[in-house]
């Protein structure tokens, strides 16, 4: 019976880390198809300016051509019926061009002013804790908070600390601020192997310690649960060697990685081409 009870246990563990890294790769997934859209959307940008160079020179052409005509017989009759056709045609394409580039470069911009402000928030709250046990990052567009293990955690512990939970408050009160972002509370641990009677291997510790956090913000922060997602990356992420006591506490941490909702900023871009047709 009691070797039926530790298999039960055991098989429930690994469930849970499976459904934490399918989580996690369902939203490596979006955010891989969201980097996607994004560069498609920098494509379509690149090409309106470069539409939008060509027309200028052909307007430039026609106006010269219009130039030379009106000095040759210095009456604005002589331009053709067909040459006005053609030079209202293009100053009309580039009026068209240049609101869909600026409807896209608002909604970068929009997106851009979003990060900066929610960076800006983080470092106030946290700007007087050591470099070494939390740092914040930007990188293509998404926050990173990374948090080290000495301050979260016990070693071989998942149970967050007091210390840390003034920490987590201080998150807590930047996130619930501002519905628009979401994020996922990711456990890192370093190679040494761990194996205990509720603990399976270094899989299990970081997805443990991931939904530690995750518990906190939302059972004494009131963090809105729907907008968090808590999943483990084990070991194999790591920051720096494993060689060493030192690179190995860099490994030890916890990530919040902090996403906007990158589908707001695709509709604001393509309600802007909408509205420029």
């Amino acid at each position: 019976m009691k070797k039926i009870l530790l298999l039960t246990a055991s098989a429930a563990l690994l469930l849970s880390s499976c459904v934490s890294q399918k989580k996690y790769a369902a939203l490596e997934t979006q955010q891989r198809e969201t980097q996607d859209q994004l560069n498609t959307a920098t494509v379509k940008l690149n090409s309106c300016l470069d539409e939008k160079e060509r027309l200028g020179q052909q307007v430039k052409t026609l106006n010269n051509q219009n130039a030379a005509l009106l000095n040759n017989v210095g009456d604005l009759a002589t331009l053709s019926v067909k040459e006005a056709q053609n030079l209202e045609r293009s100053l009309e394409s580039i009026k068209e061009k240049d609101l869909k580039i600026q409807r896209m470069q608002d909604a970068i911009t929009k997106k851009d002013s979003v990060t900066l402000a929610l960076v800006t928030s983080l470092k106030g709250v946290l700007g007087n804790m050591s470099d070494e046990d939390i740092q914040i990052n930007v990188e293509k567009g998404v926050v990173y908070v990374s948090i080290s293990d000495k301050m979260l955690f016990d070693s071989g512990r998942w149970n967050v600390t007091s210390r840390a939970k003034e920490v987590l408050g201080k998150v807590a009160t930047v996130v619930k601020n501002r519905p628009e972002i979401e994020f996922m509370v990711e456990g890192h641990t370093d190679d040494q192997a761990i194996k205990t009677a509720v603990i399976e291997d270094n899989w299990d510790l970081s997805v443990k310690r991931a939904t530690s956090v995750v518990r906190i913000l939302q059972n004494e922060f009131g963090v809105p649960p729907e907008r968090m997602t808590a999943a483990g990356r084990s070991y194999y992420i790591p920051l720096a060697t494993n060689a060493n006591a030192e690179g190995r506490a860099k490994n030890r941490r916890t990530r919040i990685v902090i996403l906007p909702k990158l589908d707001q900023f695709y509709n604001l871009i393509e309600e802007g081409m909408g509205d420029a047709k």
